[in-house]
């Protein structure tokens, strides 16, 4: 589908993972007892949910309820493995406001086990299971900080709850005995000192499509902070059972516009960038600053198995920086998840090499990075380009197996696991390939897509291997094979250029699938018009280069 959004701006995008018997109108009229006896609907729904979002290139939080989690532990372990955050609903449907402190808290730790236990990995994330946490009741704050959440969206201004508390309308940070959770409320507009809902599946199908939409719009002109939606896995299912005693307003609330749900869900999720709350929790910071909503992904680094010899491999990560001051918060976090998931089959050391930055880059890094051990920090006096960083974090490296990644991290470094595995004896080097069959784009503009691929052509046409992708950044080397390498450009082009030389020189290079997704924060150094005509430069050669590299060589005279 083409895409038709209109700004490259992040919001926040929340699935309820609950069956249609689950929902507010219905609760009250299907007994508990009842409940086992229905047809459930959810695994099928939720499958619905997930291919709404992969036709989109989306990514969301699913929060799922404690009981389905324990019903269901495929379908928890699904939701994640197709690219989504998975998050707590309560452990069961129950209205916030029939809950004391006590049983609050009980359900909280219930939930958690349950969905922990079904996904196999800590969730950071809660949402209470029915109603709206106000101002009055933030000590549920509190309980969710101690069990070890990182985040909260329970609250979803309405009336005049927020009225005398504004801050109630905005992510904001709650401090504790127990440290600090972040919270993000659903999005509800402030009219004439009253809120009004916007952001919930529900409004979705209820209010005029025009309405809808132009509330997403007016919020998206007006405020930094994100768009927090969310709607219900059942809403997609046109075909929901009755239940007999659902009449009136009930009626209408559970079964109205179902058939038209996913189309007007369609329209915003063209125009739009969403992404989890996960993700934009680690962009908190820049958030609360008011810096621009970047399109943001969720940030999972998954545990590798150790090897079966109980030997671990010494690496080396290099990571190019120029003028990276905003980035490398992200940066840091990051590469502490690949030092800790990758800690069972490798040992992880990294090289930051500053490019001769022209902002604070280099005293940033020294701060943040200078005393750790894993951790050697190099810098350019010259500007030398992003190949050419690379090329000197290469020759610094004091192990054969050399990775690179951009500081942005619009590649998963977690997909380097992958790299690494094709990185055989004989292979020289391994190259990320999102234009591959089995790789994803997510996020990256249209006409930049039509540009690369095409290159990706021309170059298939001239070389001996028959890649998807030659100008990743993201690769994985052996270091004896790349570490000689002259380039006749430093910057992106010469990123293209090293595959090429080795290419042409008779290396073993492979291509693996991987996902690039755009920046997360800071702006692109890409100059594109300079780089295509750089490109064609380097096609153009590749014939002159190929015949000086098979070139016979002159017998001496002694001969």
């Amino acid at each position: 589908m083409a895409s038709t959004r209109k700004s490259e701006r992040t919001h926040i995008l929340t699935v309820a993972v609950e069956d249609y018997f689950h929902s507010t109108a219905l609760n009250q009229l299907v007994p508990d007892r009842h409940k086992e006896r229905l047809e459930s609907r959810v695994v099928q729904n939720t499958e619905r949910a997930i291919d709404l979002l992969d036709r989109h290139n989306q990514r969301a939080t699913f929060f799922v309820l404690g009981t389905l989690a324990e019903k269901h532990p495929k379908l928890v372990r699904r939701i994640f493995e197709a690219g989504h955050e998975v998050a707590c609903k309560g452990y069961v449907r129950k209205l916030f406001s029939e809950h004391t402190e006590e049983t609050f808290k009980e359900d909280v730790y219930r939930s958690k086990q349950a969905v922990e236990g079904a996904l196999g990995r800590s969730v950071h994330g809660y949402r209470i299971a029915q109603g709206s946490i106000g101002d009055s009741d933030l000590w549920a704050l509190d309980i969710l900080t101690e069990a070890g959440f990182k985040y909260d969206s329970s609250i979803y201004p309405q009336g005049r709850s927020v009225a005398k508390n504004r801050k109630l309308q905005f992510p904001f940070r709650h401090h504790c005995e127990h440290g600090s959770i972040m919270e993000f409320p659903l999005s509800s507009l402030a009219i004439g000192g009253f809120s009004l809902q916007v952001a919930g599946g529900n409004y979705v199908r209820q209010l005029p499509t025009q309405a809808v939409s132009a509330a997403i719009a007016f919020w998206h002109r007006r405020y930094l902070s994100p768009f927090n939606m969310h709607f219900h896995v059942w809403e997609l299912d046109a075909d929901l059972p009755q239940i007999a005693s659902a009449a009136g307003l009930t009626w209408i609330r559970q079964y109205r516009n179902l058939d038209l749900m996913e189309a007007r869900l369609s329209r915003i999720l063209e125009q739009y960038h969403f992404t989890s709350l996960a993700a934009m929790q680690l962009l908190v910071q820049e958030v609360l600053d008011h810096a621009p909503e970047p399109r943001a992904r969720q940030p999972v680094v998954p545990m590798l198995e150790p090897r079966v010899d109980g030997e671990k491999t010494n690496i080396s990560i290099v990571v190019p920086c120029f003028n990276e001051s905003l980035v490398l918060s992200y940066l840091d976090r990051t590469l502490e998840d690949v030092t800790r998931s990758f800690s069972p089959r490798y040992n992880v050391s990294f090289l930051l090499v500053d490019d001769c930055s022209t902002d604070n880059t280099w005293e940033l890094m020294q701060e943040r990075f200078g005393d750790r051990d894993n951790v050697t920090l190099l810098r350019h006096e010259q500007n030398k380009g992003v190949a050419g960083a690379i090329l000197t974090g290469i020759r610094a490296a004091k192990t054969e197996i050399v990775c690179s990644i951009d500081a942005d991290c619009t590649y998963d470094p977690a997909q380097l696991a992958d790299l690494l595995d094709l990185l055989g004896p004989d292979v020289a080097m391994v190259t990320a390939s999102p234009y591959h069959r089995s790789g994803r784009v997510v996020g990256v503009p249209q006409w930049r897509l039509f540009l690369s691929r095409n290159l990706s052509r021309l170059y298939a046409l001239t070389l001996n291997h028959d890649f998807a992708t030659y100008t990743a950044c993201f690769r994985a080397y052996r270091k004896s094979r790349v570490e000689n390498l002259t380039l006749s450009d430093g910057g992106f082009l010469g990123v293209a250029e090293m595959l090429v030389q080795l290419d042409l020189a008779g290396e073993q290079l492979a291509e693996c699938p991987a996902t690039l997704e755009t920046r997360l924060l800071g702006v692109s150094k890409l100059k594109t018009l300079r780089t295509i005509r750089g490109h064609l430069r380097l096609l153009m050669s590749i014939p002159a280069m190929r015949k000086q590299i098979t070139a016979p060589v002159a017998p001496s005279p002694a001969d």
